[in-house]
């Protein structure tokens, strides 16, 4: 059992991911019904005990489900910006910031 006093997120992307479904839901993207019914969608593919990890993975599959949908960004997109970030946080010594190349934006600019 998880003490009352356990941080809710194990990894800062997942408050991040989460931060960023409720922002989409409030700024009209998509609805919370529509939210719970894309997550348990998700949840229902994870592993039968999942744990923090692998429910935020499915949070954050869900989410990107979801945005691609509705509209928001195209599937290919999100896919090079994932690669984008996951080559930039290798390239990034330990404790420095991540910063993708120049080419691209940073998070919470859309690429138009």
């Amino acid at each position: 059992m998880t003490p009352p006093d356990a941080p809710a997120f194990d990894e800062p992307w997942q408050a991040q991911a989460f931060a960023i479904c409720l922002l989409l839901s409030e700024r009209g993207l998509f609805s919370w019904s529509e939210w719970t019914v894309a997550l348990g969608a998700e949840l229902k593919r994870a592993p039968q005990d999942p744990g923090n990890e692998a429910y935020f993975l499915a949070w954050l599959a869900a989410l990107e489900k979801l945005v691609v949908a509705k509209g928001a960004a195209r599937e290919a997109e999100l896919a090079d910006l994932s690669t984008a970030w996951i080559a930039a946080a290798r390239a990034t010594p330990h404790g420095r910031p991540i910063a993708l190349g120049a080419d691209r934006r940073v998070a919470g600019d859309a690429r138009r």
